[in-house]
This record gives structure tokens, sequence and C-alpha cells, in this order.
């Protein structure tokens, strides 16, 4: 199974990603991968095998930056590589995905965007999803990650950074769990509550059709019609070992 945890606060991005990595470690993956904002750019790396490999090779190369997204990855389109892990990006290197579920017509939009000038480094659909977000017009990257779901069929939970907006993470969730962690001054998201419950036991847990807005100001969250949705705050009463050995 796939884990995700995002994070964007006044700390460094880097240890918080690891660590929520290696507490989903008990769901089972191949491979893992980052990807963080240093304020020039996107900074992407991706190990097959051990989270561990991956926090050794990023602590002889650290990224520094204070929001970022990463992921663990069991395969299922594509084998274990390095190259299949997530993050994935578009064709500028400029829009990094980490998603977990199947996009059911994934094979239909590579097509659409190949015809459209694409071109794809892997086998993947979460590329799929970073080359559609690429393709969609917005002009912010809510509004581009909005209208490239509408053209997605399966199930997702999705966050994604921009290197051109580079003080955001948009989050959506169908059919696949995503809940936002609520810290002093920092906000997470994840897939699974063992990766933020060491920082926070106060979250949101998104509901079908939702995306949340990461910011250095806080979150947002709107339903499928751009409304706010009320989604209520809940706390994690469960201990750190009671989750990671059941999981939600």
């Amino acid at each position: 199974m796939c884990g995700i945890i995002g994070f964007i606060g006044a700390r460094p991005a880097q240890p918080v990603l690891i660590d929520g990595l290696q507490r989903m470690e008990y769901r089972g993956y191949d491979s893992a991968g980052v990807a963080i904002q240093n304020g020039r750019g996107l900074r992407v790396r991706k190990r097959r095998g051990r989270v561990r490999e991956l926090a050794d090779h990023l602590s002889a190369n650290p990224i520094e930056g204070h929001m970022g997204i990463a992921h663990t990855r069991w395969a299922t389109h594509g084998p274990p590589t390095s190259g299949n892990a997530h993050p994935h990006l578009d064709c500028t290197g400029e829009i990094a995905v980490v998603h977990n579920g199947i996009i059911e017509n994934a094979d239909t939009l590579r097509t659409l965007l190949r015809d459209r000038g694409h071109t794809f480094l892997t086998p993947t659909d979460t590329e799929v999803l970073a080359h559609l977000i690429e393709d969609a017009e917005g002009e912010t990257l809510e509004e581009q990650v909005r209208a490239a779901l509408r053209l997605v069929e399966g199930a997702y939970g999705i966050a994604v950074m921009s290197g051109e907006f580079r003080d955001r993470i948009v989050v959506a969730r169908q059919g696949s769990p995503v809940l936002l962690g609520l810290g002093e001054g920092e906000t997470f998201v994840a897939s699974d509550p063992a990766a933020v419950v060491e920082h926070t036991r106060s979250v949101i847990y998104l509901e079908d059709g939702d995306i949340a807005v990461l910011s250095p100001e806080g979150y947002r969250v709107l339903d499928r019609e751009g409304n706010d949705p009320g989604r209520p705050t809940d706390s994690i009463h469960w201990d750190v070992e009671a989750i990671e050995l059941g999981g939600y």
C-alpha cells in the first residue's frame, strides 16, 4: 500500500517528510521519494528500496526548504524502480505529484496528452496526472488541479506542488483517504494518521470531491462546487503504536 506525507511550515521539511515515510513503512512499499521547494524550484530525490536508503542519500545531500511532499510506493503501473517512484513530474519539471489510487482512464489520457506534445518517461498513471495538470488551464495551481481532475476517472488521493506557485500545496481526494494535520504555524497532509501523530493530533479528514490548499498562512478546504464544506476538526486519540499496527 502507498503512503503520502506533505508539510508546509517554518521548520525544515526534509526531516519531517522522512519521519512521516518511516512511520508508514508498516503499510508495505518498494520505493520512496520526496520533492522539496527550496525557494529556487523543486528538488526531487527518489530511491528504490527502503526509506532508509532515501534518508541516507538525503543526509549526505540535504535539500533545504520548508515545504514538500513525499511518498512510499507499492508498484501497480510499472515495475518497482527509482524512475517509477513518486513524486512524478510534468514535461517542464515544474509540477510534482504524489498519488495513491488508480486512474482508470490513464491510457486514454496519456494518448490525448501525447497528441498534444507531451513526452512520458514512465508507464505510471501518476505521471499522467502531472502532465494533465500541466496541460490544464488556470491562473492558480488550485484551478489547474481542479480542471485536470474533471477529466480523471478512478480513485485518487493526491498532493501537488509547483515551481511556479512556490508557496502552495494542493491536495485532493476521491476514493482514497487523505487527511490534513493542523499544527502550530504548520500544516501537514497525509494518507495515514501515523505519519502526523508525532506532530499533531488535530486533523481534518477530507471527503470525496474535496480539494484543500495549504499555504504558509494555513489551509482552506473546498468541495466540488468550490464552496467551504465545513469539514470538522477531529482529534487522534490512539497512540503511535496502535496506529502503526492498525492503520485506518
